[in-house]
């Protein structure tokens, strides 16, 4: 966990250099198969403060299309300047000022679209490893650096997270800077991590914003309404098998669940994302698409040119319905509701076929609110499935005590079959 290498450096038995150096030898051991790096530099100059900051030596991966000092952001694409960037992210220099060490760019579909990069998924390399965020995803997920920094549009980083078993988090649009972030839509662009486990999620968010980390979860009292997004996609069966389970899981929690009662706004919401995003991508993106159609992607392309069609008074009426829907879900949720369901629609595809839906993310998204996704569930084959967290903005640290409470029961339950029991969970202590 990050907390025991924090605690290493703090005693000294290991330098952030050495560190470092022990994570960019991880890298190297698997990276022929996994392609989750664009560019690694040399690592140089990387001193360990004292007293340490709160993520001193910690590695950190970062979506490419995230300008870091001294490197170029390509964006997945060809067409993208080859000069460095002349100053970091505002969210990469946060990182740097909590003392963790940026190990390279990660790969990123084109664009952050649905063009996929080389990555391939560690738990299975002709599964896909989702998108946008899929080097990021599948770095963590294959266990070779600690915290990789993502984006998020429509289900760029839920997604990744959820097929290559990391925890993720994805911080509600327009709560940080997005100052050297390469997006796609100002409504929907959102930064977010991936850690190995939600427990290391809440040490890294915690420091981003400044708060203290709980040492153990808090036992809240929230109200949970079960959301199985059966009417936004088609779920896969061990996916209907883990989400028929929830409410027992969440009983040994001590937390009553319902149904979520509000499919209504849902659907709607799924397809005003689309507009929304496609009319601002068609703008934000202009330029490229008048000087280098023929090199993009027919995915993008499609968004884009679409996106063209899009009537300004289209765009507006979905963003009225939008605002008109967050006060609905306002008032559902309340001061301590959150939302619970799948992060994707089962494990993951198969390479070929791409990288996999983002709808069970598009309405969450759009009304603007932080989740995040909870591994440890896997089907029979091993496959990870993940779980997202929905709440509204604010209840950040809520999402992340009940998402650590979630994966200790999801870690130690048996893979998803017909028959599921729980021998292990009767040791369960907090």
């Amino acid at each position: 966990m990050i907390s025991e290498q924090l605690g290493a450096i703090e005693t000294g038995i290991i330098s952030s250099a050495q560190l470092a150096a022990a994570v960019r030898t991880e890298i190297n051991r698997y990276e022929k198969k996994l392609q989750a790096w664009v560019q690694l530099p040399v690592l140089a100059g990387i001193e360990t403060h004292a007293p340490p900051r709160p993520l001193e030596g910690i590695s950190v991966g970062v979506k490419d299309i995230i300008d870091v000092a001294g490197l170029p952001t390509r964006c997945g694409s060809p067409i993208t300047p080859t000069d460095p960037a002349q100053q970091d992210a505002d969210c990469v220099e946060r990182l740097r000022a909590l003392g963790a060490v940026i190990q390279g760019k990660t790969v990123t579909t084109e664009f952050g679209y649905f063009a996929p990069g080389p990555t391939r998924n560690p738990w299975l390399h002709k599964a896909s490893p989702g998108g946008s965020s899929s080097g990021s995803a599948a770095a963590v997920g294959a266990n070779t650096i600690q915290v990789a920094l993502g984006t998020q549009t429509a289900g760029s980083l839920t997604r990744p997270a959820s097929y290559c078993g990391a925890a993720g988090m994805v911080l509600a649009p327009g709560s940080t800077s997005l100052k050297g972030v390469h997006g796609l839509s100002p409504t929907l662009d959102s930064i977010g991590f991936l850690t190995r486990s939600t427990t290391d999620l809440d040490t890294v968010y915690s420091a981003f914003i400044g708060a203290d980390v709980d040492p153990e979860p808090a036992q809240e009292e929230i109200e949970i309404h079960l959301c199985d997004g059966a009417d936004i996609l088609p779920l896969a069966p061990q996916l209907h098998g883990l989400l028929n389970e929830l409410p027992r899981l969440l009983d040994i929690l001590g937390l009553s669940s319902k149904p979520l009662r509000w499919s209504d706004h849902i659907q709607t919401l799924t397809d005003d994302h689309r507009t929304i995003m496609g009319f601002e991508a068609a703008q934000t993106m202009a330029d490229t698409l008048a000087k280098h159609k023929d090199a993009l992607s027919p995915q993008l392309q499609d968004l884009l040119i679409n996106g063209q069609a899009i009537e300004q008074r289209s765009y507006q009426e979905a963003l009225t319905r939008t605002r008109s829907s967050k006060s609905s879900l306002e008032r559902l949720l309340g001061k301590n509701g959150v939302i619970v369901g799948p992060a994707a629609s089962g494990p993951a595809p198969d390479f070929t076929t791409g990288t996999g839906s983002p709808d069970l993310s598009r309405p969450w998204q759009l009304l603007g609110l932080p989740v995040v996704v909870v591994p440890g569930a896997k089907t029979t084959t091993g496959l990870p499935l993940g779980i997202q967290l929905i709440g509204l903005p604010g209840s950040e640290k809520s999402l992340l005590n009940l998402g650590r409470r979630l994966e200790r029961v999801l870690r130690k339950m048996h893979s998803l079959s017909e028959e599921i029991s729980y021998p292990e969970l009767k040791d369960l202590t907090w």
